[in-house]
């Protein structure tokens, strides 16, 4: 297989240098292993020839037999089209094309005999086929077969007449290619044999030209099989050589400051998840082994006092802590926080953010170095190289996915012996997702929000019904209530219809003339946007207007309505954090997803699931089915850049578990990878490996 992976795409027959370049450039295809991996995205069945007389204004695609009697060209400029009047004795139909009319009539001649396959459209008796796929009858390359594989290609590729149908013949070529060569199997006997998996090179010449759908669908399963075990049996390989390499300090003690917290400034009750994941985190702390947790919790489960409580520990046993958040108010608003939970003990805390400069810079910079600062909360500048520590212990990173890896890996270079890592987010992961992008790290979940919380309402409502939504809000603020309003966008767009935040703040200032209103984006100075949220904490003001600058980290229990503008261009994880920022007191809170009424069949799913439930992992199962896992916000920096070729995660959670199951059976057989019968099984490991980052020890 490394053989084929090393052979230049433009040497197979059909491509050529030119070709060669636009499927580098356009599909990322430069070898003859790129081409055999790039699998087709749907089959249609061509095993019926149909008739001219057949066809109605129902048939999705057909499939022809006949002769092109005529060519002509018709309109002028942008509306010139080529039309080839085509017949199979039954009847006549209009073959249509708007690009590449010169090659069309220099390779398809009148009077020859040809297989047209494409989509009908019938208006009143005039039946046409727009850019069908043609073959001469002698030569189709599927003739045989009964379902025809389709190739996502772009609009440049189709500019250049590389269509779905050209990858299909240059893919003929690649297996004519690979009739008289030995393709590696990749999986051992023993696997092949126990999972009823078909060998590699008949997959791969069934996936691109299957016989019958039963023949694709162990092709199909064998692929994923490979694909996912793969990637399951790399992250516990890593796991288990950072587990070997990285000895943890041993945090063994449970002393003075955290007991004095437990029994005297405990704010509430930990809630029983609250106390399951720190029973959890202190038997990693006192295994010897470095801690590499990720912490998830919906939005207001208690997730920094469980961080909180772990600081402790690690100050208790002698050292240092530090926790990172993505922006600098989330990073004051947990500063804040925990110093309000730790008032009146004899603990350290400081902050430090790129607006912390002179004296108080200094200071900081110098006691972390001689220890008398034991908690340092901050944003990515607690990474920069002036910051040193003398003993870092413990490392908590909020809202993980908003860091790089490269970001994250800084954090190990402050301690000789890399500190235990807590990475924390309140946007819940689905299992097969979680598996697969944070598949090292060991998952603590809380489930279980604290007593007295109230579910948010939340409300579907389309735009035209303003004045019921706007007596609804005055209601609220009569009542001592805050409301936040978010826009998608902070200035006009030409291109899109969407409420935008400066017309949507006058609006609300016309609206409301006796509320007091804040405004907040992203384009704002750190001070400017600070004060206003400080402004909206203290209840000076009754209204926010803001994009999504908010939907993390802001904590203000009075805001009781969170009024979405264009909930239709939110994705559903997105709306559900932003939701998060109301129902944080005792009282009843609302979220109202604010609409037009065009609107999609996804993005009604969408909105209906955010109207059914608060549940965050039920919420980020549906979205990952419905915008797949490259959509999910922050999967771009999870830290494993696996590229799935075959595999959908939405799609084969269960097959993900099946396989992680398997894999993990046979590092624990095989922990040394010396059998000889997992040969072929490590050999592709090493393989993969050489392609891949081991970011797995810093996540």
């Amino acid at each position: 297989m490394m053989e084929l992976s090393e052979r230049d795409i433009q040497f197979l027959q059909g491509v050529g240098p030119q070709r060669a370049s636009l499927l580098e450039k356009e599909l990322n295809i430069r070898s003859f292993k790129d081409l055999l991996y790039y699998f087709p995205y749907k089959y249609v069945d061509r095993s019926r020839i149909y008739t001219i007389a057949e066809i109605d204004g129902n048939m999705p695609y057909i499939q022809l037999r006949g002769q092109v009697l005529s060519f002509e060209t018709q309109g002028e400029g942008a509306k010139r089209r080529l039309v080839g009047h085509f017949s199979d004795g039954t009847g006549v139909i209009d073959l249509v094309w708007f690009q590449g009319l010169k090659f069309v009539t220099g390779r398809y001649k009148a009077h020859e005999d040809y297989l047209v396959f494409g989509k009908p459209t019938v208006f009143g008796q005039r039946v046409t086929i727009v850019h069908p796929d043609i073959d001469r009858a002698d030569e189709a390359v599927c003739s045989s077969l009964g379902l025809r594989p389709y190739y996502s290609t772009t609009e440049r590729m189709k500019r250049h007449i590389l269509t779905s149908n050209a990858i299909e013949k240059l893919m003929a070529n690649l297996f004519r290619v690979l009739q008289n060569e030995t393709i590696e199997e990749t999986l051992s006997p023993a696997l092949l044999t126990a999972h009823h998996l078909m060998p590699l090179a008949d997959a791969l010449f069934a996936i691109h030209f299957p016989k019958n759908p039963d023949q694709l669908r162990k092709a199909q399963y064998r692929l994923k099989f490979e694909e996912l075990f793969y990637v399951q049996l790399h992250i516990l390989r890593y796991t288990q050589e950072r587990r070997l390499k990285y000895r943890g300090f041993v945090f063994n003690r449970i002393g003075e400051v955290f007991n004095t917290f437990y029994s005297q400034h405990l704010p509430f009750p930990l809630t029983g998840a609250q106390k399951r994941v720190i029973r959890e985190m202190r038997s990693d702390l006192c295994s010897g082994r470095q801690m590499n947790r990720l912490l998830q919790g919906d939005v207001g489960s208690g997730k920094t006092l469980v961080a909180l409580m772990t600081m402790l520990i690690a100050l208790d046993n002698g050292f240092q802590a530090c926790m990172m958040a993505p922006t600098e108010i989330l990073a004051t608003q947990h500063y804040e926080t925990i110093r309000r939970f730790l008032e009146g003990m004899e603990v350290r805390v400081e902050l430090l953010t790129g607006s912390i400069k002179g004296k108080r810079r200094e200071t900081i910079l110098r006691d972390l170095l001689t220890g008398d600062v034991h908690i340092l909360i901050g944003t990515h500048a607690v990474i920069e190289d002036t910051v040193n520590f003398s003993s870092l212990g413990l490392v908590v990173i909020d809202e993980q996915h908003r860091f790089g890896v490269a970001q994250r890996a800084k954090l190990w270079a402050k301690n000789a012996c890399p500190p235990h890592v807590l990475v924390m987010t309140a946007t819940p992961i689905p299992r097969t997702l979680a598996m697969t992008l944070y598949g090292d790290l060991d998952v603590s979940v809380i489930d279980e929000l604290p007593p007295g919380r109230k579910p948010v309402k939340t409300m579907h409502q389309f735009d035209n019904r303003r004045p019921s939504l706007y007596a609804f809000l005055r209601a609220q603020i009569q009542e001592g209530r805050q409301v936040y309003i978010v826009y998608p966008l902070i200035q006009e767009s030409e291109k899109m219809d969407i409420k935008n935040l400066e017309d949507g703040y006058l609006h609300i200032c016309e609206a409301f003339p006796d509320c007091r209103i804040s405004k907040v984006h992203g384009k704002m100075k750190p001070a400017e946007k600070e004060e206003e949220m400080q402004r909206f904490l203290r209840n000076e003001t009754q209204i926010m207007v803001a994009t999504t600058v908010i939907e993390v980290g802001v904590n203000v229990p009075n805001a009781s309505v969170m009024v979405i503008e264009n909930a239709e261009r939110f994705g559903l994880s997105q709306l559900h954090q932003l939701r998060g920022r109301v129902g944080r007191g005792a009282d009843q809170s609302y979220c109202v997803l604010v609409t037009g009424y065009k609107l999609t069949e996804d993005t009604r799913r969408r909105l209906e699931i955010m109207v059914q439930t608060n549940d965050g992992f039920e919420i980020a199962e549906a979205d990952l089915k419905l915008r797949g896992p490259g959509d999910l916000e922050g999967t771009q920096q999870s830290g494993i850049a696996f590229d799935l070729k075959i595999a959908d995660i939405a799609l084969d959670g269960q097959l993900l578990q099946y396989v992680r199951g398997i894999a993990e059976r046979l590092l624990d057989e095989d922990p040394n990878a010396e059998r000889p019968e997992n040969a072929v099984v490590w050999k592709h490991l090493l393989e993969m490996r050489k392609e891949q980052v081991n970011w797995s020890v810093i996540s």
